[in-house]
């Protein structure tokens, strides 16, 4: 079993930024990519970013590419995403997740945490 709990949402203006944290407890935190998912009132979830087990590899989904940054701590079982520039469309619950196949698609994700709200008003 994997535990994750988020922390760091909240409301912020149009362009500016948020740090969230997601820290893990359990398992071998460096055996699992960690993913940040996000849902919308009324929309499906979907993916934000993504990062290795080592931290090496990373991918982000087009509309946060060049904004968000994920990255990890393995000694502190943390994984971070900085969002910079937000936009309202950016407004969501955001969900980490971690799991062992190297996937954007959130059924692939084993372990999940609460979720942290992130608004960004216009």
């Amino acid at each position: 079993q994997v535990q994750l709990v988020e922390s760091g949402g909240g409301l912020v203006q149009a362009g500016g930024s948020l740090r969230l944290s997601c820290a893990a407890s359990g398992r071998t935190f460096s055996n699992y990519a960690m993913s940040w998912f996000r849902q919308a009132p009324g929309k499906e979830r979907e993916f934000v970013a993504r990062i290795s087990g080592s931290g090496t590899f990373r991918s982000y989904a087009e509309s946060v590419k060049g904004r968000f940054t994920i990255s990890r701590d393995n000694a502190k079982n943390t994984v971070y995403l900085q969002m910079n520039t937000l936009k309202p469309e950016d407004t969501a619950v955001y969900y980490c997740a971690a799991g062992t196949a190297w996937s954007t698609g959130w059924n692939e994700y084993a372990y999940w945490g609460q979720g942290t709200q992130v608004t960004v008003s216009s």
